[in-house]
Parts: structure tokens; sequence; C-alpha cells
């Protein structure tokens, strides 16, 4: 039997692309852990906002017809990933020696959860409820009241909030993923300023 097998040349070109992507994904690489750094260190002071999107949820699911706030069954939930992720949140946490003031959360079982075994602790708030249901006026008001809280937060440690994606878009217009995290530092009358994002992992 004969192997016949075709030999071919990578041209230069594609060499020299193929090395200057590797080079920008490891500048990349090394420039987003340099943010997380210095996000991770700012928050050991305290005086921070934490805004974070509750953690992963099972793949392409929606809160059904007809769930209530009371029945976490009936509602959208954390996969055992989500659970997990949100466990590694809170050690990371503890392993940067971060401060952590007020934990409030949706009353949705997903971010509940997600607090819960995150920090241990958490305080239900409605405002941080799911807008994607809301009349304009309700989802409005939802977010004006994350903004004001956001802007005037002067207590000890850091404030966390955990919500869902559309909310944090709604006061931030940034859209994270599950779990990731956006580190607002208050301004007082003149709102807050966006620090940086966290990744969930």
């Amino acid at each position: 039997m004969i192997l016949v097998v075709n030999s071919f040349r990578v041209s230069p070109v594609v060499r020299n692309f193929s090395r200057c992507l590797g080079l920008g994904l490891a500048l990349w690489a090394a420039a987003a852990a340099a943010q997380s750094d210095s996000l991770w260190n700012a928050l050991k002071h305290g005086g921070y906002v934490i805004v974070m999107r509750h953690a992963q949820t099972e793949p392409g699911t929606l809160d059904p017809p007809g769930y209530t706030l009371e029945d976490c069954g009936s509602q959208r939930k954390l996969s055992d990933a989500g659970r997990a992720q949100a466990r590694r949140i809170g050690a990371a946490f503890r392993a940067h020696e971060v401060p952590v003031g007020r934990v409030m959360s949706s009353r949705f079982c997903r971010c509940i959860d997600t607090a819960a075994l995150a920090f241990g602790r958490v305080e239900p708030w409605e405002m941080l409820d799911n807008v994607g249901h809301d009349e304009p006026a309700r989802r409005q008001e939802k977010r004006d009241a994350l903004r004001e809280i956001a802007r005037r937060w002067g207590e000890p440690g850091n404030l966390v909030l955990v919500t869902h994606g559309f909310n944090i878009q709604d006061a931030t217009g940034v859209l994270p993923a599950q779990g990731e995290m956006l580190v607002l530092r208050p301004l007082g009358e003149a709102g807050f300023r966006v620090a940086g994002r966290l990744p969930a992992d």
C-alpha cells in the first residue's frame, strides 16, 4: 500500500498573522488580569458598590408562565455549575480580604441563592427584582433606585447588590455575564463611576 501525504507550506503572512494574534491575546489576558488585581486591591479599602448578576442558571431557561416569588420551584434556578460559581465568588472575596458590608438581593431565588452561597447572608429588596416583565414606569423606578443607592453608599465595607442582567444594563449601560460583577465608585450628587468589571471566574 502506498500512502500519499500532501505537503504544503504555510505562507509568511499566515505565520506572522498567527504570531500577532497570539501576542495580542496574551497582552489582552495580561491587561485583564492587571485590571482585576487593581480592583481587588481597591475593594480592600471599602466604600465601593459591587453590582453582581446572579450566577449561572440552566441554559436556555426562563421563568415559566405562572411563576411566583414564594415558590422557588416555579422559577428559573441556579444550575449545579452556578452554585459552584457562587461559592467560588465568595471564596475570592475572602482570599482577597475584601470587607463586605450589606448584601442586598432581588427576591428571585436565583439571586438570593447566589448571595447566600457567596456571602452567607442576604437582604431581599424588591427594587432589585427582575425588570423583564415590568411596565416602563416600574422599570424606571427600579433603575433609579439602584442608581440612588449606588451613588450614596458610604457605610463601612463594600455594598453588594445581586440582581439581573437587564437591571444592571438599565442602571449602568453594561450587560454583564452571569456571575460577573461591576465595581461602582459612589460619587454622591455626581452619581457613580464604573471602576471596572470582575469576571465570575
